[in-house]
């Protein structure tokens, strides 16, 4: 399989991870030169835990960076950016709680791809190698790209397992809530140029990052109290 195709099966079954009930990381290990990875969600609104990891390896290595709170995930995280160590052991000063926590752990580079959704941060990917040495710039990309769609199936287990706030008028009011959800599904989908079910995962994560039900987010959309553009276009580093 060429490099493109393969890339391509990687995308498709990281898309139907969730539905599936597969791994979040074979589909990274499946087109990059990494040994390992995981995937974690990092401090509010969702806690620091890891979701996926594909061996003892990468999860000791989230391990380590919740409990110190630094190392490349946190960074990644702060800077919307990759953090690439493509020789960790030279990256002392750095991160040097971390790096010394080590110790002889099998680790010679490692890289972190943030899980952000509009103005909404989740987490990181972490990706690892046993030897150092850098990704190359089409492979940064391949492993951005997949960082994407896997913050949003992080975000919809993570509603899954533990949905925004219900409103008690809902009850009441059930079939204005779902017309009122729909028309702001509709608006955002126009602000941000995404798929319906994009749209309501913005909404969904938006509502549960703040403590508040989806019909008064979507209320607050119509009313145009929330511009997502703006959301998406200029998101502050942190909830």
């Amino acid at each position: 399989m060429s490099e493109r195709l393969a890339f391509g099966a990687a995308v498709e079954e990281l898309s139907l991870a969730l539905e599936r009930r597969t791994s979040l990381c074979r589909p990274f290990l499946a087109v990059l030169p990494v040994t390992g990875a995981a995937i974690s969600t990092l401090g509010p609104p969702f806690g620091s835990e890891t979701v996926s990891a594909s061996d003892a390896t990468a999860a000791r290595l989230d391990e380590l960076q919740f409990d110190l709170g630094e190392g490349p995930c946190w960074d990644a995280l702060t800077s919307r950016q990759p953090v690439l160590a493509a020789d960790l052991r030279a990256e002392h000063p750095r991160w040097p709680l971390f790096t010394e926590a080590l110790g002889d752990t099998d680790v010679g580079s490692l890289f972190a791809f943030p899980l952000a959704l509009g103005s909404l941060n989740i987490g990181a990917v972490d990706l690892y190698s046993r030897e150092a040495g850098a990704l190359t710039a089409a492979q940064i990309g391949d492993a951005t790209a997949l960082s994407s769609i896997c913050a949003r199936q992080v975000l919809r287990r993570t509603l899954a397992d533990q949905p925004p706030p219900v409103d008690t008028d809902d009850a009441n009011n059930d079939g204005f809530s779902r017309r009122e959800v729909h028309q702001a599904t509709g608006m955002v989908l126009a602000q941000l140029g995404v798929s319906a079910a994009d749209a309501l995962l913005v909404i969904n994560g938006y509502a549960f990052a703040r403590g508040r039900s989806v019909r008064e987010v979507a209320a607050d959309i119509v009313a145009r109290r929330i511009d997502f553009a703006d959301e998406w276009s200029d998101p502050p580093e942190s909830l």
